[in-house]
């Protein structure tokens, strides 16, 4: 008898438990390997050995995940990025996603490696050498085992690069707002929309009406450029 989609996907989850365990042991304490199942977002952590983010069983997706979800089945895997967490560890990382039969993407194997010590390592030697120089600016990833924490600080990063408040912001920068909060898959997660308008001070009626322009604004634009190409 053909197994459902979702007992599918519990297989698929329950072969890749112990892989887990196995390439964390390979590569040793300086390695986390992140077992995600998608279908619940806000306690996507089925499985996670190694403790380079501090993830935990029943905890939420990063940004990364939600970027995700945000392009659904359009998704691929992200191979050898570096990202930095909040707490300054460098992390070599590569996101796999998982897909069905059907080729839907429904969860994700992450392999989260601590290079900190080889930047520093790389630096001492590079002193030395009288070659040494400033290393390029790495993104800061929130990897938290709550959901309201990753999106909270998907909000302040966005402030930060604004240097604006809500009210110092024009229309087109609140829709901007919305727009690049909604690429990154904030709105994928439960409640979501409610943590983000208590954070700007305004209603969830104001939240889902800019939410609504800005999608709108970007599907318009996508027709108006087919392939990406201005007629």
């Amino acid at each position: 008898m053909k197994l459902s989609l979702d007992a599918e996907r519990d297989a698929i989850v329950a072969a890749l438990m112990p892989v887990v365990d196995g390439i964390a042991a390979t590569f040793g304490p300086v390695c986390e390997v992140v077992l995600h199942d998608y279908r619940r977002p806000e306690e996507s952590v089925v499985a996670v050995a190694g403790s380079v983010t501090g993830r935990a069983v029943g905890g939420a997706m990063s940004e990364i995940g939600m970027r995700v979800l945000a392009r659904g089945d359009a998704a691929r895997d992200e191979l050898n990025y570096v990202t930095r967490t909040d707490t300054g560890k460098l992390v070599k990382a590569s996101t796999m996603v998982l897909r069905d039969s059907t080729g839907a993407v429904f969860g994700a194997l992450c392999v989260n490696l601590d290079v900190t010590a080889v930047q520093d390592a790389q630096s001492l030697l590079g002193a030395l050498a009288g070659i040494g120089g400033d290393v390029a600016e790495t993104p800061v990833i929130t990897f938290g085992n709550d959901i309201d924490s990753v999106v909270d600080a998907i909000l302040d990063a966005h402030q930060l690069r604004q240097n604006r408040s809500w009210a110092g912001l024009d229309r087109d920068g609140r829709l901007e707002l919305f727009r690049s909060l909604d690429e990154r898959g904030v709105f994928a997660v439960r409640r979501a929309i409610e943590q983000v308008a208590a954070r700007l001070g305004i209603s969830r009626a104001s939240a889902y009406n800019y939410l609504s322009q800005a999608r709108t604004s970007t599907e318009t634009e996508a027709a108006a450029t087919p392939d990406g190409v201005h007629a």
